[in-house]
């Protein structure tokens, strides 16, 4: 039986270790020994996609931001979403994470951040939210295990009351957000309607046929 070997580790902003693993093909990003993503569980990713894009693709001009690059299964699945016109901006907190996916030597997203329509910015999506001054169609927020499973406490921010209210404002008219979480949660949806949302949850599966469900948290700016 092959092992997961350890291909790259770094550090994160609050001290902790990622670390990229190789198992016969597959690539799994761990911290604290919890898999945070793998290219073997990718159907919840690509569903994010899927419901937060809906309609964009004869949306002249259309502006996605996806917070948490992951292995760029999201990205890859927006970018087949929208008109050749759109701008999709990538927010993603590691720098190692970008580099992972852009060294060629690894079968992971080095293709789709070389679309022109890709902006890489390395920093906290929430900063980015925060400050926006002109604002996006879409916003797709798969930057931890939810709400209830955070990983990194710096992100805690992103899920509370007033975090949500700013996620709320840097939508244009009819714009949606959605977020994954490996939970459900109604305590969560319930802040996002007092966010001023029309909320709605979908169970999509890790895998495309089989294998445990994730949550996906959209939520639409009436």
């Amino acid at each position: 039986m092959k092992k997961w070997n350890l291909l790259e580790t770094a550090t994160t902003p609050d001290g902790q270790e990622l670390k990229l693993f190789e198992h016969d093909g597959d690539y799994s990003i761990r911290i604290r020994g919890i898999e945070l993503m793998s290219t073997r569980q990718k159907a919840s990713e690509e569903k994010l996609a899927e419901l937060g894009c809906a309609g964009l693709r004869e949306k002249k001009g259309a502006r996605v931001l996806i917070g948490g690059l992951g292995f760029g299964f999201t990205l890859r699945a927006v970018l087949s979403r929208v008109a050749y016109d759109a701008k999709v901006v990538v927010a993603e907190l590691m720098p190692a994470v970008v580099a992972w996916n852009r060294n060629a030597t690894y079968p992971l997203a080095a293709g789709a951040l070389r679309d022109p329509r890709v902006e890489v910015r390395v920093g906290d999506v929430g900063e980015l939210i925060e400050n926006v001054s002109d604002g996006f169609d879409c916003i797709l927020l798969d930057v931890d295990n939810g709400p209830s499973a955070l990983t990194l406490e710096s992100n805690h921010k992103l899920y509370e009351l007033a975090g949500l209210k700013l996620l709320h404002k840097a939508l244009r008219a009819d714009g949606c957000a959605c977020i994954w979480s490996v939970d459900d949660s109604s305590s969560f949806s319930e802040l996002l309607r007092r966010s001023g949302f029309q909320v709605q949850t979908v169970q999509a599966r890790a895998h495309a046929t089989s294998g445990g469900f994730r949550t996906i948290f959209v939520g639409r700016k009436g």
